[in-house]
Parts: C-alpha cells; structure tokens; sequence
C-alpha cells in the first residue's frame, strides 16, 4: 500500500473525505441526530465533539473543489457579485415568504407578486438554486431549502436586506475610497460614505429609521447564531472570582449580556452604557431592577462612573479605526482604579494558516466588511495589546481565552496604576 506522502493530493484529500465523514456519520448516528440535509425541515445540529473532523471534511472538499476548477474560474465564482445581486432580489422582494412551506409554486406566481417578469424571476431563482437557496422540484415550480425556508423569518430576511443593501454598496466603493483616502481611520472616509452622500454609516442609519431599524433587526438575528451564544462570555470568565463587582457595559445596548451575567452570577451589579436614543426604551425584569440600570453615555467622554471593578466592551472596538478606539480607551484613564480590568469580547484574529480555512475565510471576510463600512477593523491578540499600550501604558495584557466553539474571544486588560 502507498505511504501517506506518495499519494497524489487529490487522493489525500478523498481520504481525509471519507475517514471525516464516516466518523461524522457514527457519531451523529449513535446520538440520534439526523444527518446534513437541504431538506426545507432540516436542522442543522453538529455536536462539538465531531469538531476536528467537521473542520477536515470543509476544509478537505472546498480544496479538492478548487483544484479541478481552472484558475479563471477559481477566480470568478470568488468575486460573487452575481450572488449579491441575486441575493439582493430575493430579500428586496421578499420571495421566500412567497414560496409556502412544504409546497412548491410557479416563477409566474412568484412574479405576480413583484415588480419582475416570470422570465427574470426564474433566471434569478435558478441562479439561487445553484447556491441551495430554493429548488426545482419539477420545472417551472419552486420550493424551499433549508436555507430559502429559514429566510421566511422578517428578521433573517432583514439580515440578507441589510447586507445586500447597505454592505455590498460599500463594498463597490472601497478601492476608490481606499485610493481618495489612503491610511485613513474616519468612518466618514469609506466605501460606505461614497456610496451615501459621504455620511459615515451610523449617521446615514439615524436620518433613515426605515433603514436603521432593518439593521438593528438583522444584526440581531446574525448575533443568534450559536458561535455568539452568551454562554461563552457567562461560562468562559470567571466572575465568581471578582467578589461582589461593579461592571459597566459599554455600549450595551439593551443590556442582553449585563441582564445574563447577573442573572448567573449574585455578585455582579452592572451598568449598561450606551446613546440616549439606544436605551431610551430598554426594559429590565422585576427580579433584576435592584443590579441591572441604564445610564446615556457617549464612549468617546469621559467615563463618568468612577471606580467600576470590570468595564466590559463586546463588539465595539471592530468598529472603529485605531485612532478612535485610542480615543474610547484613554477616555476611561480618568474613572479607573488600581486592577480594574477591561474585558473585551471581539474576533481574535488568527495568524494565518492556523485555524481551519473555511473558518479564516469567514473572519477575513468579515474584516473586509469592516473595512468596507466602517474602517473598522477585526484584531489579532498582538494588535490589541499595541492598541491599549498605545492608548496609556499602564494597560497590561492578563489573559486571553478562546472558547472552542465561539466566534468570539476575550481578552483581558488590567490598569497598573494607582
């Protein structure tokens, strides 16, 4: 039998196929858990311990995939404006609610009920289909996928509306916003503001509530995707360990994090930071009024709560270029004690080659997208301790925790000085 290194790549890779996939298969299989499908009714559940191989088969069949593709090719099915814009079609007129559940329809009925002819329709449709979003079941009639059928939810199909609407313009835009505006950090200085009458993002958002609230909708249904469970800020830290601890939530929103720490931890009181307009109508159970409050804060002034024991930010900093982030630390300088700590919930972005590639290709994605909308920017470890060190030397790195299965990390900063 051929050693491992003689064999062809090719062949390497069917292997790492088919060892994955079987073990795959037996786990699933003595779990009574129901194997991958595109059925509409399916549900994708994969346990953790088929990580490893889970990892290997994506890795493994993309590669074998793209090798049997010739370069030209390669190349065209990545640039995927094609997909935006079919995309943009099925969300902007909402076909997925169109399609009935565990049924089928024409394109002509489906056209009826838009702007498009039956002819564009199925040339969009089929263009979908070839990403397994909707199917043919028999010509001419349409049905659902997993992937069409979860896009029925108003919220999903906002998330697909805010990206098609408001990112993929930007992302048209960002060569000549990187070439008009080289090096710079202001969010007003981005493809995003080419394309909205050179308004940075948040301020198109708030003259457009139609817009802003689509946003807000559809962020929140991509934050409810199991790798941004809550559980791995609750269950990954150890805030037992604080004693009775003051936090503050900055840019907390409604307060989702605050309101599970301390319903999990009775030694934690927290304040949730954020614009009046953002908390203006935040709301808190009757069993957590006495620890969990609302205060208007903008992060760029001074932090006006003074000795706090941990100052919590999850998924603000990516938002920002380095020059405000600087901004946004030195302006807690003021208000901190001797060890409070820092706690920062972000992507931690990996060297590359060091994690699964399907997944490093999903985390520099979603740096392009920063880049597109915000001059923003997703970190490495390494660029987060220059950040803080930067922004005041008494910043000092204590840890860095990356719990398997999390889209996010955490990385701690306690202050050095009295």
């Amino acid at each position: 039998m051929a050693s491992k290194e003689s064999l062809s790549r090719i062949v390497q890779l069917a292997n790492t196929i088919v060892v994955s996939v079987r073990k795959i298969e037996e786990v699933l299989s003595a779990e009574g858990i129901p194997l991958p499908s595109f059925d509409e009714d399916a549900a994708f559940n994969l346990p953790p311990e088929i990580a490893t191989d889970h990892d290997a088969v994506l890795d493994a069949t993309a590669e074998l995939h793209d090798l049997f593709l010739e370069p030209l090719n390669l190349i065209r099915r990545d640039g995927g404006y094609n997909n935006s814009l079919c995309l943009q079609a099925i969300a902007e007129f909402k076909i997925a609610e169109k399609v009935p559940p565990n049924g089928q329809v024409s394109f002509a009925d489906i056209a009826s009920q838009t702007p498009m002819t039956t002819d564009m329709t199925a040339r969009i449709l089929r263009h979908a289909m070839t990403m397994r979003v909707f199917r043919e079941p028999e010509p001419g009639m349409v049905a659902h996928t997993a992937a069409s059928k979860l896009l029925r939810h108003p919220a999903a199909n906002d998330w697909l509306h805010a990206g098609a609407e408001e990112i993929w313009p930007a992302a048209t835009k960002t060569v000549e916003a990187l070439k008009k505006w080289p090096a710079s950090s202001e969010p007003n200085e981005t493809g995003y503001a080419l394309s909205n009458n050179s308004e940075a993002m948040y301020d198109t958002l708030a003259k457009n509530p139609e817009r802003a609230s689509r946003w807000v909708r559809g962020m929140q249904v991509f934050s409810q995707r199991p790798q941004f469970n809550l559980s791995y800020i609750t269950d990954h830290y150890d805030w037992a360990s604080l004693g009775q601890a003051q936090i503050v939530d900055i840019g907390g929103s409604g307060g989702h994090v605050s309101k599970a720490l301390v319903r999990k931890y009775s030694n934690l009181n927290a304040i949730v930071q954020d614009i009046e307009k953002v908390i203006e109508g935040a709301t808190v159970p009757e069993e957590l009024r006495e620890r969990v409050k609302f205060m208007a804060h903008d992060f760029f002034d001074p932090q006006p709560v003074q000795g706090a024991d941990v100052y919590f930010f999850r998924w603000i900093l990516h938002n920002w270029g380095d020059k405000y982030c600087i901004l946004i630390l030195r302006a807690l300088v003021p208000a901190l004690k001797r060890g409070a700590r820092i706690i920062v919930q972000e992507t931690l972005m990996p060297p590359p080659g060091t994690i699964a590639s399907w997944k490093e290709k999903n985390l520099r994605s979603a740096d392009m997208n920063m880049v597109s909308a915000f001059n923003g920017k997703e970190r490495t470890v390494d660029e987060f301790r220059s950040l803080f060190e930067q922004s005041d030397p008494a910043f000092v790195l204590h840890q860095t925790i990356q719990p398997l299965g999390s889209s996010l990390g955490i990385v701690e900063f306690v202050w050095n000085k009295d």
